[in-house]
């Protein structure tokens, strides 16, 4: 009896010095006595419930779950083991068994105001998964996220609840977030599946395909029935292969190869934003150089609202624009490409679709003539020739006013246009994009019919003309006809 009495004093010392560390808050400490105080007598169950607080502190809510359970085993009046239990199921996710534990406590001691409020966490958790199932199911994954938050602030060690607001992050693009919270579950749990799918799928996600596959096959491992990461290390790898089979068509030149792969790539995952957005501009460079540019142009497009950052698609689609005379918008694109990255190169861009814009706002004088912009001086006199006899006023004198008007318009911008392109100076000034009236006065001063005159008749003039009878009209075209 006296060897029994001071096993007692000796464990009840070591519950007691427990107690002091709890209080100091050297949890570690305090989880020794009381285990030293459950090796003496085993049979207690204010020791485990002690133990499990102390757990439950440590955040090893599993273990404390044990030693709750283990308490209320040995006492099931024990209200604070069952309120211990009931909060470490909540903890880890599962509300429903937490539930049942609160609702015992209220059995043994109904006015229990603790035990009233854990009921209502408990039910509030139990409505935010039903709200976050129905919200995953619609890709309302902006809901899953906030309601997993919610749970989470009752149940903060539910590894569950976390993967599911990672996945969910993860397909909202906001994949550092998501790595992080898959990163702090296999902190804790190395083998956990979920968290490991949840990892590849944001490196899948930002393109790096290698990387995914290596996290996928390593959750197959831990989980081999884990469907997700099996689908999604099916559509990585094939993504993969589809890609590099349309870059080397392209490589090789053949385009149409290359834009059927690109595009039966494009139908393997519609949520992968990145690659997508890869695979709609490389799509978008092909379709250029097969001259389908408005396809081109709708491409680059549908690539930008999938990424707003990608500089490349900007470019690809800022030439399609150029190559379209469509500089409005090629100078759009530039200038946003030049905000974000301030090179030399896209500052060179960007001025030179300025510069274009400028003189497409000018009259087209080699549009005027009818000729290529780099013909030569021989083309653009042939041009003159014809279209000053086409337009000249007397050869419409008996057409209406409306027909003369409009020709004599058009016969002084052929004028205008030859004055400007048959000088070399006015040329290589008007082909630089410098205003001309800067030098030369106001173009629309001059006398279309001097310029006329000078051409066809040399110094006086006197050489052609359309006032005489029909037939020397007639006779002076067919021997212009050398010059055509």
């Amino acid at each position: 009896p006296a060897f029994k009495s001071d096993q007692n004093i000796s464990q009840e010392s070591f519950k007691e010095q427990g107690n002091a560390y709890y209080i100091k808050k050297d949890y570690s400490e305090a989880f020794n006595y009381y285990t030293k105080a459950i090796d003496m007598c085993p049979k207690n169950a204010s020791y485990y419930g002690n133990r499990a607080a102390t757990l439950m502190m440590l955040s090893r809510h599993r273990e404390a779950l044990e030693d709750s359970q283990q308490a209320v085993r040995l006492d099931d009046t024990f209200m604070k083991g069952h309120l211990r239990e009931g909060k470490c199921h909540l903890s880890l996710g599962n509300a429903m068994a937490a539930s049942r534990c609160f609702h015992r406590v209220l059995e043994l001691e109904p006015d229990n105001s603790q035990a009233q409020q854990e009921v209502k966490n408990a039910d509030s958790v139990l409505e935010y998964e039903k709200m976050a199932e129905i919200g995953f199911e619609k890709h309302d994954f902006r809901m899953v996220v906030f309601c997993m938050d919610r749970a989470l602030e009752s149940a903060s060690a539910c590894h569950r609840f976390k993967v599911l607001k990672a996945e969910c992050l993860a397909m909202l693009g906001r994949y550092p977030e998501a790595q992080s919270v898959a990163s702090d579950i296999l902190r804790m749990d190395a083998t956990n599946g979920d968290a490991l799918y949840v990892r590849g799928l944001c490196l899948y996600y930002e393109d790096c395909i290698d990387k995914a596959v290596q996290f996928f096959v390593q959750a197959l491992r831990m989980a081999p029935d884990h469907e997700k990461a099996r689908l999604a290390c099916r559509n990585a790898k094939a993504l993969k292969a589809k890609k590099e089979d349309g870059n080397k068509a392209f490589k090789d030149g053949n385009y149409d190869a290359a834009y059927e792969l690109y595009s039966e790539a494009l139908t393997i995952d519609p949520n992968n934003i990145k690659t997508n957005a890869k695979l709609f501009c490389n799509r978008g460079t092909v379709g250029s150089k097969l001259k389908k540019i408005d396809q081109a142009i709708e491409d680059c497009t549908k690539a930008v609202k999938l990424d707003e950052t990608y500089i490349k698609a900007y470019l690809r689609r800022a030439q399609c624009y150029m190559d379209k005379e469509e500089y409005d918008e090629a100078v759009r694109d530039y200038e946003k490409v030049y905000q974000t990255e301030k090179t030399k190169e896209h500052k060179h861009l960007l001025k030179n679709a300025q510069l274009e814009l400028k003189k497409s706002k000018r009259k087209d004088y080699y549009k005027v003539l009818g000729v290529d912009k780099d013909a030569t001086e021989d083309e653009i006199k042939k041009a003159y020739r014809k279209r000053a006899l086409m337009h000249h006023p007397d050869r419409h004198s008996s057409a209406s006013a409306e027909i003369q008007k409009e020709e004599e318009k058009k016969f002084k911008e052929v004028g205008e246009a030859f004055t400007v392109l048959s000088d070399p100076k006015k040329k290589s000034r008007y082909d630089s994009g410098h205003d001309l009236e800067d030098d030369t006065g106001n173009m629309g001063d001059f006398d279309a019919n001097n310029i006329f005159k000078a051409f066809f008749g040399g110094g006086g003039g006197q050489g052609y003309s359309f006032e005489a009878n029909q037939c020397m009209y007639t006779n002076s075209c067919r021997k212009q006809q050398y010059f055509f």
